[in-house]
């Protein structure tokens, strides 16, 4: 059996996939049309406009369910670990699934809400579910974190705990900037100017945009071992007939 095959951990593997395509293949598209500049777009910027805003919102869709379906995978292993151990609230799980299950309706309202040239009230609905997708997605990645090491040593490894203490202090540290930067950001154009006056909050918050989101989808990679130990399966009671 190869290992992609073992348990449940082709889906996050699969999420990881096909999360990092969706970010690169917009952005190549956008940048082979000339829609957005070589260096430090904004994420949505490259998938502001058709072709690519299609293919972003399609992609972006299906990495939400993908990330629905995994997150719930993991709920139900901490959940199923904490029944035999007791080594993890049931409260801390539960909170960390509500936070993971809006991150990835953040990415629904981003992915169907485009950020366009035109619409100002589209714009808003678009800001806001990003901004839903990035504090719940990274508080979500901090709560697994703490997760993992109170689960210690019957979930994952020691370095497994340390890699996604490591991601999730990553993608906590380049939350603020990229929030804070994008406030100075004062001109919603596609291409930038080295001149403006803004461009240095441009870099700054675009940077750290594309690092937080690569964090949140490269934390996943840390739950391949724990998926490989488990399956779920649906089961179908009958009520009697009287």
């Amino acid at each position: 059996m190869f290992w992609f095959m073992q348990g449940l951990c082709f889906l996050p593997v699969f999420l990881v996939i096909w999360s990092s395509s969706t970010f690169i293949i917009s952005y190549l598209i956008a940048l082979f049309r000339k829609d957005v500049d070589i260096i430090f777009p904004y994420i949505s910027d490259t998938g502001a406009n058709p072709p690519e805003s299609c293919i972003f919102g399609l992609m972006t869709f299906i990495s939400a369910y993908a990330g629905t379906a995994t997150i719930y995978a993991r709920y139900k292993y901490v959940e199923k670990l904490s029944e035999d151990t007791r080594a993890v609230s049931p409260y801390l799980n539960k909170a960390s699934l509500v936070l993971g299950l809006l991150s990835c309706l953040g990415m629904c309202i981003v992915a169907t809400f485009q950020e366009t040239q035109m619409e100002t009230t589209m714009e808003k609905v678009h800001l806001t579910g990003a901004l839903l997708f990035f504090i719940t997605g990274v508080t979500y990645i901090v709560l697994q974190s703490v997760i993992s090491y109170h689960a210690y040593p019957y979930g994952s490894s020691l370095g497994i705990c340390r890699a996604r203490v490591g991601i999730a202090t990553i993608a906590a540290v380049a939350f603020f900037p990229t929030v804070i930067c994008s406030f100075f950001v004062t001109q919603g154009k596609m291409h930038r100017d080295i001149e403006d006056k803004d461009y240095p909050f441009h870099v700054a918050s675009a940077v750290c945009e594309w690092i937080v989101a690569f964090s949140f989808v490269c934390f996943f990679l840390t739950y391949i071992d724990d998926f490989k130990l488990f399956t779920l399966r649906v089961k179908t009671e009958c009520e009697a007939l009287s």
